[in-house]
């Protein structure tokens, strides 16, 4: 098992073998997700913004900037 220390600016240090495993490097985020009370995973949080595209499919007809805008508009006036 790999452990760190928390230094007194509440910094750690990840082990190389976990970095590894991660596949995070210098300047990479991670994320703590809490899993319940006290208990979180750290996940890497290196995705390239790129890796998306795909993922929602396009409308079925274009959508003008005008009906979005009354979308917008609609959606504010009900919160």
């Amino acid at each position: 098992m790999a452990t760190a220390v928390l230094t007194s600016k509440g910094q750690v240090t990840i082990p190389k073998e976990v970095r590894e495993r991660l596949g995070v490097d210098t300047g990479d985020r991670v994320e703590f997700v809490e899993l319940q009370s006290g208990v979180y995973t750290l996940v890497a949080a290196t995705r390239d913004v790129r890796e998306l595209k795909g993922i929602v499919a396009k409308p079925a007809k274009p959508v003008s900037i005008e009906d979005m805008n009354r979308a917008i508009t609609r959606a504010g006036g009900r919160r």
